[in-house]
């Protein structure tokens, strides 16, 4: 019987302590659409542009589209990069839009995708932070990830500089 006993018990145990690191763990965001599931995001860009406001911090608002392969490209490299997801955990307001807002500041050259753009707690779109792309100022490729999170970078310092 002890035979049978001390393995069911280990076996127990185990499970416990599985399910409770489970439990622990923040459950996934639907608002991420694979752009970070451990990341917090405002669901409209009102409530981004309070958000930032009442933090003081720049709200990131990144436009695109579920079957733009552009977009899924630039989403996995977004996702893997663990200085992008710390610092959009700790310094930003994230927003992921698939639609378009009415506030035509957040397509100052045009409506197209993968569309990253900041904005400050002032609410000022900030157009002197882009991509390489003169035609597409605001779009970022995988291989332009490096420049995103130096253009995150510059968004906090002009945060601490300017206002």
């Amino acid at each position: 019987m002890l035979r049978i006993l001390v393995p069911a018990i280990f076996l127990l145990v185990a499970a416990i302590s599985n399910l409770a690191t489970a439990i622990k763990k923040r459950p996934p965001q639907t608002l991420s659409r694979g752009w970070g599931d451990d990341l917090t995001w405002v669901q409209t860009y009102e409530e981004g542009l309070f958000k930032s406001k009442k933090s003081n911090k720049p709200l990131m608002v990144i436009h695109h589209l579920e079957n733009c392969k552009y977009c899924n490209a630039l989403k996995e490299a977004f996702a893997a990069s663990r200085e992008i997801q710390e610092m959009a955990d700790k310094d930003f307001i994230m927003l992921n839009l698939m639609h378009e807002t009415a506030d035509k500041n957040l397509a100052p050259d045009g409506k197209y995708v993968p569309r990253i753009i900041f904005v400050d707690p002032s609410m000022t779109v900030r157009a002197d932070i882009a991509g390489r792309y003169s035609n597409r100022l605001y779009t970022y490729e995988p291989r332009d990830i490096q420049l995103l999170i130096d253009n995150m970078k510059k968004a906090k310092r002009l945060l601490t500089s300017e206002l």
